[in-house]
């Protein structure tokens, strides 16, 4: 398994260029989760390195060796594509097998190797049926398992799962979990779904704009984003931001806007009192309001709508003419229409600079 390191590698086509330079290490054996919107360039980092495009500038290496001159084949990369790309003719064996066959491994270690990895994948007993005979899942394990068939040192997957409906999606991401735990190889997996990049993912790269924005673990982009981007990205539901600015009475630093009123910790006061711009965005994780009364930090929230979730409620409300989103027990229902004050936990409150979006 080699370590991957993408080293001041761009991409244009044309005069539009598609990825900024940008510098990328991938460890050994590491779950790699490439997240971003549609449109970011994820996907055509991982074609860059699959060797499926030429970047224009920079380089790859693995283990310190140049490889962007290499042909796909010659990459030791198996991948895995959004869509599922089955040959209809061939039964499930012989499209596992089809990329065996063409390196002329013996019959033996391919039935082998066939039989091992359907078995990994609970479609054993799917061998022997042809594409049309399985559901969308059943095609999603046998495209992931003609790629494991083939032993590489790397593994890509191109949004494997966005052809899947939700309950089909979250089954699949739990398998994909237990199968890393399994497999001892590096795997590149790309998607636009931050819940899959929170529970897959050993390290996440968060993109947008054809820009790294931040990496790191699940914990540490939803902790310490390093901007407005990323907190609003990674995170269901999604954080709330409320434009305000930074006041100061009796030694302490507070943010004021339409509707709100609140004191900021220490912490974050201290790096407030130390940024020049005075106007802030305030960001607010939906668990971080509370039913329960916070002395000295309030909010007044009018209840819009109130989304049942089974244990948990999901309310949408107004402070001003902004929405907030509220994680509520539904033990405790509140009626739309409901305007209630609600407190804050104020240690989980965020600023972000209103003009350049960087966390305060």
């Amino acid at each position: 398994m080699p370590e991957i390191v993408f080293d001041n590698v761009e991409k244009s086509f044309g005069a539009v260029r598609v990825l900024e330079p940008f510098n990328l290490h991938l460890d050994d054996s590491e779950f790699t989760v490439l997240v971003g919107p549609s449109g970011c360039g994820k996907s055509t980092t991982l074609r860059i390195l699959a060797g499926l495009e030429t970047l224009s500038g920079g380089e790859i290496t693995f283990d310190g060796k140049p490889i962007s001159h290499l042909d796909p084949k010659a990459r030791d990369i198996a991948m895995v594509f959004q869509d599922y790309a089955l040959y209809p003719h061939m039964n499930i064996a012989r499209n596992m097998s089809f990329a065996l066959r063409l390196a002329k491994v013996s019959k033996s270690e391919i039935d082998d190797r066939v039989k091992r990895t359907a078995e990994l994948l609970n479609i054993a007993h799917l061998l022997d049926r042809k594409p049309a005979e399985l559901s969308g899942g059943q095609r999603q394990r046998v495209a992931m398992g003609r790629a494991m068939v083939r032993d590489a040192g790397t593994f890509l997957f191109d949004e494997p799962l966005s052809n899947l409906d939700a309950k089909l999606r979250a089954k699949m991401r739990t398998e994909l979990a237990e199968m890393r735990n399994t497999i001892d190889k590096n795997m590149v997996y790309v998607t636009h779904d931050q819940v899959e990049a929170m529970t897959l993912g050993d390290r996440i790269v968060v993109m947008a704009n054809g820009r790294i924005q931040q990496q790191g673990t699940p914990e540490e982009l939803f902790k310490s984003p390093v901007n407005r981007f990323v907190a609003g990205f990674i995170g269901s539901p999604t954080m709330n931001f409320l434009d305000g600015e930074l006041t100061e009475a009796d030694g302490a630093l507070r943010v004021r806007g339409d509707g709100f009123d609140l004191p900021l910790p220490e912490a974050l006061a201290t790096r407030g009192r130390a940024h020049a711009a005075r106007t802030v965005t305030l960001g607010l994780r939906p668990s971080s309001v509370t039913l329960d009364t916070v002395p000295g930090a309030e909010i007044e929230l009018r209840v819009v709508v109130s989304e049942y979730l089974g244990a948990q409620s999901v309310l949408v409300t107004r402070c001003g003419d902004e929405e907030v989103l509220v994680e509520a027990n539904s033990a405790t229902p509140i009626a739309p229409g409901t305007t209630r004050a609600f407190g804050v936990l104020t240690d989980e409150l965020m600023i972000f600079d209103r003009e350049s979006g960087l966390r305060i």
